[in-house]
């Protein structure tokens, strides 16, 4: 079983500010979230406090100012949820996942020899 939480569409908006500028303040994630979100402040200290909850993140006080860094590593949540998505949409069937992406996207000269690659390391 995996520590690592389950993070909400919204939360990953948080975490990838925390995770890119750590330590920071709600300030600066509300500032930072300005001009993509509609979110409001109270919102985003929802979002914060929950993550907090859930452990993926903690703080340091420093007066009345709290700087918030992750608990949880950042490649470990992608890890985690790819898996997820994997199992919830192609029923754990990653060979069905990919062959989707492949046949729906424009792959370039160089995009299908890294697969390739990838594919014969694997073997």
């Amino acid at each position: 079983m995996s520590n690592i939480p389950k993070i909400s569409e919204a939360e990953w908006e948080i975490m990838k500010i925390i995770w890119n500028k750590n330590p920071c303040t709600a300030n600066e994630i509300i500032k930072y979230l300005e001009g993509s979100t509609e979110w409001k402040p109270k919102t985003v200290k929802s979002l914060i406090s929950r993550l907090l909850k859930k452990n993926a993140i903690s703080f340091n006080e420093e007066g009345r100012t709290y700087y918030y860094y992750p608990l949880v590593n950042e490649k470990e949540c992608i890890k985690e949820e790819s898996k997820s998505f994997i199992q919830r949409v192609y029923n754990g069937a990653a060979k069905n996942m990919l062959l989707n992406f492949i046949e729906d996207n424009k792959l370039t000269e160089e995009d299908i020899d890294d697969l390739k690659r990838i594919l014969d390391d694997r073997k």
